[in-house]
């Protein structure tokens, strides 16, 4: 197997530059967000570990005894390794992830995820079947001139409950925001899942995690390529890229700058601890309502534009709710729902040992639950003592995030105009 190298063009690599690339709503799917769907996606998306007092029933997590039937789940900590694995039964993924941003893969523009939890860029393409394609834009190789096939080289994520997606893999020219990144690892999903099938919302992801935790292998050993942040990334002005999105859920990345007119204050920065693949870091505090708790036992946490929840250590969300009028850990949804019009107080978590991020309460509902939009579920939830904090799109809402590869670190300031 002979891997090409990436080249970054369009200005020439030494020509710094930086560039923006807009999220926005994908209008086919206009429905809303679905808090259920989100919880199932992360949990299988991270292997995460459900406590012995939590069982899946029906698809989902549920507040009673282990059922019989029920496999252990693995750890948290396989998610990162190899073939990614995870433990929730596949279900409909309606509306986890509305938000998108165009990438051209060979003179095709897809809607893709920017995801910071994985580092694999897949998309639909051709060599599935048009009932398995439906409403997702699929790559055709054979309509890219730059496209070449990396003879030998597979990819494959999959799940403990059997899901997931796999196929070939070849290089292309990849543009994000008008710069392009020649012979860029791209990854065609021949075989996907139902629960990807469902997803309609998305035709892939643009994985953004380390470089290690890429899938691609030779057919007898794991061989990690790198991501187009990792290739773009010696072309940039400055050695990062910023998420600076909306409580709609629209905004932008930026490659190679960080706009200091979109946050308040300097922006704190923190290391983070990039052996597992992920934008890891420590996450010992919180605050309800202005009021600073310890929680020495914190899981690790990481920085997900690919999740939609807060998802923190399950003391930290009970205590939480403690503070909100009418809440409760409803199993029929498994998570905290609540009265729509409850007033929710403000929440902060601990991004390393200096700062802060504080969540204005009007920005923690995520969705309703019912036709009536009387009950809400909470953009904040559990992780049902699975071992592992996930700080997804709202906190990225609230907070304007850059993540530094130059030096491996985290930014973060407070979002402008949020309240």
């Amino acid at each position: 197997m002979v891997l090409a190298v990436p080249t970054p063009s369009n200005k020439g690599i030494f020509a710094k530059r930086s560039f923006q690339v807009p999220r926005h709503l994908n209008t086919a799917h206009p429905t809303g967000p679905n808090g259920p769907a989100a919880m199932r996606k992360v949990f299988r998306k991270y292997n995460l570990k459900v406590d012995e007092k939590f069982v899946i029933k029906d698809g989902w997590v549920t507040n009673n005894k282990r059922s019989k039937k029920t496999k252990p789940a693995a750890s948290a900590a396989a998610a990162g390794t190899g073939n990614q694995t995870g433990s929730v039964a596949a279900n409909p993924e309606e509306n986890a992830a509305l938000f998108l941003s165009p990438v051209d893969v060979g003179g095709q523009t897809m809607n893709l995820d920017f995801d910071t939890g994985s580092s694999d860029l897949w998309v639909f393409s051709t060599e599935l079947n048009a009932a398995t394609i439906g409403q997702h834009s699929a790559f055709d190789a054979s309509k890219s001139t730059t496209f070449k096939k990396t003879t030998g080289a597979a990819w494959k994520i999959s799940y403990g409950d059997g899901s997931g997606a796999s196929g070939t893999v070849g290089t292309d020219t990849v543009t994000i925001g008008g710069v392009k990144v020649e012979n860029q690892t791209v990854e065609l999903a021949n075989k996907v899942s139902q629960s990807f099938v469902q997803d309609t919302n998305t035709d892939g992801l643009v994985g953004l995690a380390f470089s290690s935790l890429n899938t691609v292998n030779d057919g007898t050993k794991s061989t990690p390529q790198k991501t187009f942040f990792d290739n773009v990334m010696p072309t940039l002005d400055l050695p990062v890229f910023t998420a600076d999105l909306n409580p709609d859920g629209s905004g932008v990345y930026e490659f190679g700058a960080i706009d200091s007119t979109k946050f308040t204050g300097a922006m704190s920065w923190i290391p983070v601890q990039s052996t597992s693949g992920f934008w890891q870091f420590a996450s010992t505090k919180f605050s309800v309502a202005g009021q600073t708790f310890s929680n020495p036992s914190a899981s690790a946490a990481i920085a997900d534009t690919g999740t939609s929840l807060l998802l923190v250590d399950q003391p930290v969300a009970d205590a939480y709710y403690q503070n909100v009028q009418g809440a409760e850990l409803n199993a029929q949804v498994g998570g905290y729902v609540y009265p729509c019009d409850a007033q929710l107080p403000d929440m902060a978590v601990a991004i390393g040992d200096a700062y802060m991020a504080t969540i204005p309460g009007s920005q923690i509902t995520f969705a309703a639950v019912d036709q009536a939009n009387s009950t809400c579920f909470g953009g904040v939830q559990g992780n049902q003592g699975a071992g592992l904090q996930i700080y997804g799109d709202v906190l990225f809402r609230a907070q304007v995030v850059a993540f530094n590869g130059g030096n491996q670190s985290l930014g973060v300031a407070p979002k402008k105009g949020v309240a």
